[in-house]
């Protein structure tokens, strides 16, 4: 016997002697005693994921107390028979007393060793073979106490999704280890996949140390894939336990690695068909609970477990150029980088509701606009259409001024042209006199015939002409229209008009209007009270405007009336329609002017305006007083 078995020997019967009284306690408990036997030992992929996710399913569904112990078969990593019997006959030292209600075999290598030394040490005790594949495990050889949880590795199925993926690989490097188990795996894989032995060249690692793998790996040829089976013993003898090996070899190589073992998924594969370790697991322990409540373990069948639906990772799809349009249909693809929308889907929402918002609201002032300007013309014509019945009106009341007017003139022609035919009659006509007369019949024409024409453009409705004005002439025509009414009223007229008052440009018909309607208003405010003086003036301002003053001597406006005396509709009078005024204003105010009213000096109201003058000088002209 080696000095190393002896040492093992002496371990094998401290280890008993110390874990004696504890066996004792836990029997006394009454709590189930459960295995669980590692093939290579605690931290080896896959069955270190197996062993974490079956011992929780345990504890989580088992309705008695769990006692859970982990042994791991460490001489299978070598294949040393001596060291196999001596870790055999520790395991029977320890057991026998105080004996396990259930062993959880986890891989291949614990499933053969238990199965080789079932009759000396296990004899009894009820055996669950789990995270091996059915080809590992010696049906024959099962025991009524033994029952199997295999999975079915499917090689070809693996090879196949890769070149569905990646349809011009021609290179496959599989690796594998020096271990027994891998050097049996290495065996399979060959056999599986002779059917591609005509399209893709297959190479091993099991003479390759890790760091020559890695080298190999960093300067593999274009369309190469690494398939990835299992490094647990390298060439060299060096023990790989976790995931460093398979996450060093991802950081070094030049091609995508593959994998149907889901325990290295999320870190370092592309993915694809892959056998579940939850699966697994649950199984297993569903099995298990129901030996350890008293179901005979070998009348239990379990079929073998197959690749789950196909997984990759979004990132290295990303990496390897893959298009989600090559994978297998109904595949699930994982840690796929969130879109914008994704990540920010409640601060974007935000976002559009409030240019939404937004937009209706610009929506709804355009449209507003719109209406407002819609109904601006509709106002300026309305107001133009009651600037035009105001005429209409004031027509009637001017009608007997104007007759009276124009009664003068008539009157004068008929007398002188009768005066003329008498003079014509006698034996010596007078030509003198004749000549005298025909010229003031003239004189008379063209005064009746000014009289007719300013009333007819008063009454025109035309808002298009524009003309250089002199506003003094308009305010003698107004003047003169009204002089009977005011002179029945007992209005006395004073005017100071600026004889060099320059011209505006506007439309004279409604200038006129506005000037008509302030001294209509003037006098009907005057009304009842003494004296009743009408004063007129014009004049020009430094600010290159013509302003035109209306005052009259009665009772005045207040100060709240003033405010709003020129609003639509608003009205100091009895009966009337609160509209000259406001269409007053906005004559003036589309003339490019400004109308206003103040209190006068003594009493009253004073009625101004002004309008900018061109620049065009009259020569002085002769008012009437």
């Amino acid at each position: 016997m080696s000095w190393a078995l002896k040492i093992g020997r002496s371990l094998c019967l401290a280890g008993l002697i110390l874990l004696t009284p504890a066996c004792a306690a836990v029997q006394g408990a009454e709590s189930k005693r459960v295995m669980l036997l590692h093939s290579f030992g605690r931290d080896f992929k896959p069955w270190d994921e197996y062993a974490r996710t079956i011992r929780t399913e345990l504890e989580r569904q088992s309705p008695w107390p769990l006692d859970i112990i982990d042994q791991s078969l460490v001489a299978a990593r070598a294949g040393d028979d001596d060291a196999e019997r001596t870790f055999a006959e520790y395991l029977r030292a320890l057991y026998t007393r105080f004996p396990v209600d259930l062993i959880v075999c986890i891989g291949a290598p614990a499933a053969a060793f238990v199965q080789r030394n079932r009759p000396n040490v296990f004899a009894n005790i009820p055996m669950v073979f789990t995270a091996v594949d059915e080809r590992r495990v010696q049906f024959t050889a099962l025991t009524p106490n033994d029952v199997a949880v295999p999975v079915r590795i499917e090689y070809l199925k693996a090879i196949q999704n890769i070149l569905r993926v990646l349809p011009q690989t021609k290179n496959v490097v599989v690796v594998v280890g020096g271990s027994p188990l891998e050097k049996f795996w290495k065996e399979e894989i060959g056999r599986e996949v002779k059917p591609l032995a005509d399209r893709l060249a297959f190479s091993w690692t099991d003479t390759l140390s890790f760091e020559q793998l890695l080298q190999h790996a960093a300067a593999l040829p274009p369309n190469s894939v690494i398939f990835w089976e299992l490094m647990i013993v390298d060439a060299a003898g060096v023990v790989h336990e976790g995931n460093a090996a398979i996450r060093q070899l991802h950081d070094a190589t030049n091609a995508p690695i593959f994998s149907y073992d889901d325990t290295f998924f999320g870190r370092n594969i592309v993915g694809g068909p892959m056998l579940s370790v939850p699966e697994g697991s649950r199984q297993a322990v569903a099995v298990a609970i129901r030996i350890l409540g008293g179901e005979k373990a070998g009348d239990i069948k379990v079929p073998p477990i197959r690749f789950t639906t196909p997984k990759f990772d979004w990132r290295e799809m990303q990496r390897w150029g893959i298009p989600e349009s090559r994978l297998p249909a109904g595949s699930q693809i994982y840690f796929r980088e969130s879109t914008a929308w994704e990540r920010y889907r409640w601060q974007i929402s935000g976002i559009l509701a409030a240019l939404a918002l937004q937009a209706a609201l610009i929506a709804w002032l355009v449209y507003e606009h719109r209406r407002r300007s819609v109904a601006e013309v509709q106002s300026r014509n309305a107001m133009a259409e009651l600037a035009h019945l105001n005429r209409l009106e004031t027509a009637g009341q001017l009608s007997a001024s104007i007759a009276h007017e124009i009664n003068q003139p008539v009157t004068g022609i008929i007398l002188k042209a009768s005066a003329a035919l008498r003079w014509l009659a006698v034996d010596k006509p007078d030509v003198e006199k004749v000549r005298s007369a025909l010229a003031d019949i003239v004189g008379a024409g063209e005064r009746a015939g000014s009289i007719i024409a300013g009333v007819r453009a008063m009454f025109k409705k035309d808002t298009g002409t524009k003309a250089a004005i002199n506003l003094n002439n308009l305010i003698n025509t107004v003047l003169a229209l009204l002089r009977l009414d005011l002179q029945k009223d007992g209005v006395r007229i004073e005017t100071r008009l600026d004889e060099q008052l320059r011209l505006v440009t506007g439309d004279p018909v409604q200038l006129q209007q506005v000037i008509l309607n302030l001294i209509v208003n003037a006098d009907e405010a005057m009304r009842g009270a003494e004296p009743r003086i009408l004063t007129v003036r014009t004049n020009r301002s430094t600010a290159g405007t013509v302003r035109v003053s209306i005052e009259d001597s009665g009772p005045g406006i207040g100060e709240s009336d003033r405010v709003r005396i020129f609003d639509p509709l608003f009205t100091t009078k009895a009966g009337g329609m609160g509209m000259g005024l406001s269409i007053c204003r906005s004559i003036v105010e589309n003339h490019g002017g400004k109308i206003w009213v103040e209190a006068a000096a003594a009493r009253g109201a004073v009625f101004q305006f002004e309008l900018p003058a061109t620049r065009v000088h009259i020569e002085p002209q002769g008012l009437a007083a």
